[in-house]
């Protein structure tokens, strides 16, 4: 079909202040598609905060705080001013990146108003409804209920074999197509003043630089690389571990490194937004831990890769299905003492180590705007689709 200019609707359960992998994709998809010419509006819950400056449009529903968690309760059914701007809107096309509140409001709309509906499968949700519920029953139930919503759904996008392997075992039906995650951090970003700075406020000398990535909660299995760290500095390892992000659990991880005596070795950096500051660290880094069994893919390791900074993971973790143990990154059992042992093993073999780094960044590196023209053809093609069925 004619490239014509796109109406395109984005449906997300969460928004910033709140910086998440969900957020970063819908984020850099809008900010491509509208510098591409099409009038992208992200459809979004308002979480009390001043309105967004972007480079799209943005349209909130209501919302209620949920106490003790990162999120916000979206509230769209409630919210007739929002479900009017949806239908005023005209969109061409519907992307939901949730099957909750907003992304059903959006499915229903598609199919009620024969709008191709496309989905993207970001989070293991099974995990999140047992933690939350700590029912099975409960768990079945909830899981059920999403997946009506993904099964509306023309196409569903996830990033990689091992998440649609995941989304077929929790009963989805319908077509599926990969599509990685991509990153606009790039090595080429001049960061040399930001490194001195990191150098001279840490003290940084001839020490090995890890960093970890990501909301600090315990679902990102933070306490286990705690856990490495002690075994590092027990087996005399000279190191400093970055840790970059916030989150619910800040306090609980902070109080145990202070109790495992890792407060010279640990350093909690906070979140990070500046691109030049976030890039500084990822050159400077020597390893990057990635060791959660809860992200399906994780963004932070074509980060990594774009500084030639290669990702550990462990073994089993979605995360850890595009990686090849020793060839573009590394892969260790859960245990802290074989994960511990293999960091050791991988700084005593400097040839080996220079070859993971150069592999790491020519196959796990690829940028959003290689990402976002095969977006656009896939939702040219569903547009094309949707006329010849009518």
């Amino acid at each position: 079909m004619d490239k014509k200019r796109l109406n395109i609707g984005l449906f997300i359960d969460t928004w910033y202040p709140m910086v998440d992998g969900v957020i970063t994709v819908v984020d850099n998809y809008a900010k491509l598609l509208s510098a591409m010419g099409h009038n992208v509006t992200v459809f979004c819950p308002n979480v009390g905060v001043s309105e967004d400056k972007r480079d799209y449009r943005i349209v909130k529903c209501k919302s209620m705080k949920l106490l003790g968690l990162d999120y916000s309760l979206p509230l769209p059914n409630s919210d007739k001013k929002f479900k009017k701007e949806i239908k005023e809107s005209n969109l061409d096309i519907i992307h939901i990146h949730s099957p909750f509140f907003v992304g059903k409001i959006g499915a229903k709309f598609a199919k009620k108003n024969k709008i191709p509906l496309l989905s993207t499968f970001h989070s293991q949700f099974k995990k999140d409804f047992y933690k939350a519920t700590k029912s099975r029953i409960l768990t079945k139930i909830l899981l059920s209920s999403i997946v009506r919503t993904f099964n509306k759904s023309d196409l569903l996008l996830t990033m990689n074999s091992a998440c649609a392997n995941l989304i077929k075992e929790y009963g989805y039906r319908g077509n599926i197509q990969l599509l990685p995650n991509g990153t606009n951090l790039s090595d080429k970003l001049d960061v040399t003043d930001e490194i001195e700075n990191i150098k001279h406020k840490y003290n940084l000398t001839d020490e090995k630089i890890l960093i970890s990535v990501g909301r600090l909660v315990k679902l990102k299995n933070i306490d286990f690389t705690i856990d490495v760290c002690k075994f590092l500095l027990d087996n005399n390892f000279k190191f400093k571990l970055f840790i970059i992000g916030d989150g619910v659990d800040r306090n609980i991880f902070e109080k145990k490194v202070k109790s495992l005596g890792l407060q010279n070795n640990v350093i909690f950096a906070g979140k990070i937004y500046d691109t030049k500051t976030k890039s500084a660290f990822f050159k400077i880094a020597d390893l990057h831990i990635f060791p959660s069994y809860y992200d399906t893919d994780g963004i932070v390791k074509i980060e990594s890769a774009a500084y030639n900074t290669p990702t550990i993971f462990t073994s089993g973790s979605l995360a850890s299905s595009s990686c090849t143990d020793k060839i573009d990154g590394y892969v260790e059992d859960c245990d802290v003492e074989k994960f511990g042992r293999k960091i050791l093993e991988i700084f005593s073999d400097e040839n080996s180590f220079e070859d993971v780094q150069k592999k790491c960044k020519e196959n796990l590196y690829i940028t959003w705007e290689e990402i976002i023209y095969k977006l656009e053809t896939i939702y040219y093609n569903l547009i094309e689709k949707e006329e010849k069925n009518d």
